[in-house]
C-alpha cells in the first residue's frame, strides 16, 4: 500500500493497516537528513529524473508525511533509495523536503553515504550515487566523514540587483550549484545567530524581489535559494554564510550545494585557484571544505567534504486512523 491511497481525513473510510517506513536519520554539520532505506513508493526502474517527476506526480502525499510535522520538521530534508540505472553506483537517491523536490542537496549527499556506511552497505573508499541532476562520486573517509565531487556547477550571471520592499538594493550572482542560487554578497548584514530572525526575514525579501522583478536562473529556472556571504570574522573559515532553502527555513549546514555555487563565483573571479582549500563556515557553526577543478566546458567541479552524524534508526508509522498521517499542512 502506498501513501497516495491513505484517506486525506480520517472521517474518510479507512485502509485495512497502517503503512510503516524504515528510515535513518543524521544530521550533517547540523542539518537533518531522513533516509528513505525501506517502504517508499515504487518508481520503477527509468531515469532518476523520470522517477521525481513521478514521485512528484503520483506520491506527492508520501514526501508532505515523511518531512511534514508531527513525523518531520520545516528543516528535515528526506531521501528516498532507489536502485541506480548505473549499475557502477552504489545507491540511487531521490532527495525531497517540505515543500518540493531538490535536484541535489550536498548536506544530504553526505547523509546519505554515512547511512549507506551504517548499513554496511558500504566501507572506506570511493563510490558513487546516481542522482535525478547526474552521478555524484564519493570518498567515505570513515567515522562519518565524506568527500564528495559535485556535478558540473557554474555562474550564470554576476552582479544582479534586486530592491527589497524597504527600499533597500542588494547585489549577487546568479549560480547553479546542483540548485539555484543568488548569492549575495552586497547584503548589509552581520551572519550571526543571534540574528536568525532578521537574517530570515531578509533573505525571504530578496526571495521575493527575485520573483518580483523576473530574475531567474537559465531558461526561465526559480531561484529557490538565497545565500548571504561574508568573510569569516573568526579566522576559522575563509567565509560565513546564511541559506534560506526553499521551504522557508535556514540550513543550519554551510549548505552543500550553497559552497559549490560559491565556489563557482570566486572561481570564475579568479579569487580561488583550481585544486585551492576553501572552508565555509555555517550559521550554527559547522564547517565545509572545498575545493574547485574545471569541467573542460567553461564551469567547474567543485568538491565538498563534512561529517555526518546517525541520530536515529526508526519505523514510521502512519495508521489510517490518524488525520495527519500526510503531514500538517498550510
Amino acid at each position: 500500500m502506498s501513501l497516495r491511497e491513505v484517506p486525506a481525513s480520517a472521517s474518510d473510510t479507512p485502509t485495512p493497516s497502517p503503512t510503516l517506513v524504515r528510515a535513518i536519520d543524521s544530521h550533517t554539520e547540523g542539518e537533518p537528513t531522513r533516509v528513505i532505506v525501506a517502504g517508499g513508493p515504487d518508481l520503477g526502474h527509468v531515469p532518476l529524473a523520470e522517477r521525481r517527476e513521478r514521485f512528484r506526480r503520483e506520491h506527492d502525499a508520501f514526501r508532505r508525511a515523511v518531512t511534514l510535522e508531527p513525523r518531520g520538521s520545516d528543516a528535515l530534508v528526506g531521501a528516498l533509495l532507489v536502485a541506480p540505472t548505473d549499475s557502477s553506483c552504489d545507491a540511487g537517491v531521490i532527495y525531497f523536503n517540505n515543500v518540493g523536490y531538490l535536484g541535489m542537496c550536498g548536506h544530504a549527499t553526505i547523509g546519505v553515504v554515512a547511512t549507506l556506511a551504517r548499513m554496511g552497505r558500504i566501507g572506506v573508499g570511493p563510490g558513487k550515487l546516481e542522482t535525478p541532476v547526474g552521478i555524484v562520486a564519493f570518498d567515505y573517509l570513515g567515522d562519518g566523514r565524506v568527500r564528495f565531487s559535485n556535478v558540473p556547477c557554474r555562474r550564470f550571471r554576476k552582479d544582479v540587483a534586486v530592491t527589497l520592499e524597504d527600499g533597500r538594493t542588494v547585489s549577487g550572482d546568479i549560480a547553479w550549484g546542483g540548485n539555484w542560487f543568488y548569492v549575495v554578497h552586497e547584503h548589509g548584514e552581520t551572519l550571526t545567530f543571534d540574528r536568525l530572525e532578521t537574517l530570515l526575514a531578509t533573505t525571504r525579501s530578496i526571495r521575493r524581489a527575485l520573483v518580483r522583478e523576473g530574475v531567474t536562473g537559465d531558461a526561465g529556472a526559480e531561484i529557490d535559494h538565497v545565500e548571504l556571504a561574508e568573510p569569516d570574522p573568526s579566522g576559522v573559515a575563509h567565509k560565513r554564510n546564511f541559506v534560506l532553502c526553499p521551504g522557508g527555513e535556514y540550513d543550519r549546514s554551510p549548505c552543500g550545494t550553497g559552497t559549490s555555487a560559491t565556489l563557482a563565483c570566486l572561481a570564475d573571479d579568479g579569487k580561488i585557484a583550481p585544486g585551492e582549500l576553501f572552508r565555509q563556515r555555517g550559521i550554527v557553526g559547522g564547517i565545509f571544505e572545498g575545493s574547485v577543478q574545471p569541467d573542460g566546458a567553461g564551469g567547474w567541479i567543485p568538491t565538498i567534504a563534512g561529517s555526518a552524524f546517525v541520530t536515529a534508526e526508526t519505523t514510521l508509522h502512519f495508521d489510517p486512523l490518524d488525520p495527519f498521517r500526510t503531514g500538517i499542512r498550510s
